[in-house]
C-alpha cells in the first residue's frame, strides 16, 4: 500500500497546497469585488450625481468593504496548518455581500 495512502488512513491530514490555492481565491474575489465597485463609482460619476445613483454607490461601496472584512478574516484563518472549514454564517455574509453589489451596481446603471 502506498504510504500517502496509509497517512490518509491513520488520521493525519496532508493539505498540500489547498490552503493557499484557498487564500489565493479569497483574494482573487476580492480583487473582482474591488474592480466592480469602482466601475459602478465610474458609472455613477459619468451618469451625474443624482441622489439614487450616489445612494447606489454608498450600497455597493458598504457591500464591498463587508465582503472585504470577511475575506481578510477568512484569508488570516487559512494560515493556520490545520484551517477550520468556512462556516455556513461566514458563507452567507460573502453570498449577501455579493448578492448586494450585484443589485446595488445594476440600480447605478439606470
Amino acid at each position: 500500500m502506498p504510504e500517502g495512502n496509509a497517512r490518509h488512513r491513520s488520521g493525519t491530514r496532508d493539505p498540500g497546497l489547498q490552503p493557499e490555492r484557498t487564500r489565493l481565491a479569497w483574494r482573487r474575489t476580492t480583487l473582482t469585488c474591488a474592480v466592480a465597485a469602482s466601475l459602478a463609482g465610474r458609472q455613477t460619476l459619468s451618469s451625474g450625481t443624482g441622489p439614487l445613483p450616489l445612494l447606489g454607490l454608498a450600497l455597493v461601496v458598504l457591500a464591498w468593504l463587508a465582503f472585504l472584512g470577511a475575506a481578510h478574516r477568512r484569508i488570516r484563518t487559512m494560515d493556520a496548518p490545520r484551517p477550520p472549514a468556512l462556516s455556513p454564517r461566514a458563507a452567507v455574509v460573502a453570498v449577501a455581500c455579493v448578492l448586494a453589489m450585484t443589485l446595488f451596481g445594476a440600480a447605478t446603471l439606470r
